[in-house]
């Protein structure tokens, strides 16, 4: 592999782990790591005050992380089919895995608020699960750089 390959990869993986941390850090201040306060958040509480969210809210947050979501997903996957990886079938496992993951943690929020409570623990799992996928993925990489 060539070393400016592997420095793109490098700088792209320093900066996805920033966008993980990040992305747990403000998941935590704003949602909470518990089933109440994923149902607080999206259907509301009046005792403490919290409104629920609209459809249309849900949807003004998501465009923005559909884009996000794929192009980390897809530049990580896509570093992934260079490496020894390349034809495993792991590797389409990953990425199918990956994929649905993502999905999931972007779209559960309709069914919340919807009236499906049980999917506040499809979107804790969806979203702890997406983030361990793309620490994976990023340990792959940066193995295959190391090693290589």
């Amino acid at each position: 592999m060539q070393k400016a390959y592997k420095l793109s990869i490098l700088y792209y993986l320093s900066f996805s782990l920033l966008l993980i941390a990040s992305a747990v850090i403000l998941f935590e201040h704003k949602i909470g790591f518990s089933f109440n306060g994923v149902l607080e958040y999206y259907i509301g509480n009046e005792e403490k005050f919290i409104s629920s969210k609209s459809l249309g809210g849900i949807l003004k947050v998501l465009l923005p992380h559909i884009f996000v979501f794929v192009l980390l997903s897809m530049v990580l996957l896509h570093f992934v089919v260079f490496t020894e990886h390349r034809y495993k079938k792991s590797t389409l496992v990953l990425i199918y895995l990956t994929f649905i993951t993502a999905i999931l943690e972007m779209f559960t929020p309709f069914l919340i608020v919807s009236g499906f409570e049980f999917f506040a623990y499809i979107k804790l799992l969806s979203f702890f699960l997406f983030l361990a996928l793309i620490l994976y993925i990023s340990w792959l990489l940066l193995q295959s750089i190391i090693y290589d």
